[in-house]
């Protein structure tokens, strides 16, 4: 057994099994576990997949939103412990893998094509403590 091996072994008993199937163009919030001192609370960030990249632990996932007049990308590690749950709250039609061209869109430039269906909400089990 190499070391490739060795490293794929540890990464796979930490990779997130119950996360919901979303693709470029979906709207999704993602709940993240913030630690403030002593507290720990949960906020939604809520926005327009515009890109997934990586596979395994390294995944990730670019959401973009306007908020106030201004556009916001925040790019989140979808394995990563502090991401509580992620909910697809609208699904978009695209054609294209990456949506980098919403960034300086306004008005119906930047709108995404809607597809009809259900919603899915999938929540992430509470991280277990190491004893």
């Amino acid at each position: 057994m190499n070391q490739c091996d060795i490293i794929q072994l540890i990464e796979k008993k930490q990779l997130k099994t119950n996360l919901p199937k979303f693709r470029v163009g979906d709207t999704i919030a993602v709940h993240t576990r913030i630690i403030e001192g002593e507290k720990e609370r949960v906020q939604i960030f809520t926005g327009t997949v515009i890109a997934k990249k990586g596979c395994g632990l390294s995944e990730t996932v670019s959401l973009y939103r306007v908020s106030y007049g201004t556009g916001m990308e925040r790019v989140f590690t979808i394995h990563s412990p502090k991401i509580a749950k992620i909910e697809i709250t609208s699904r978009g039609d695209t054609r294209l893998a990456k949506l980098y061209y919403i960034r300086g869109a306004l008005g119906k430039a930047a709108k995404v094509k809607k597809l009809l269906g259900k919603a899915a909400v999938i929540e992430a089990p509470a991280p277990e403590a190491d004893a």
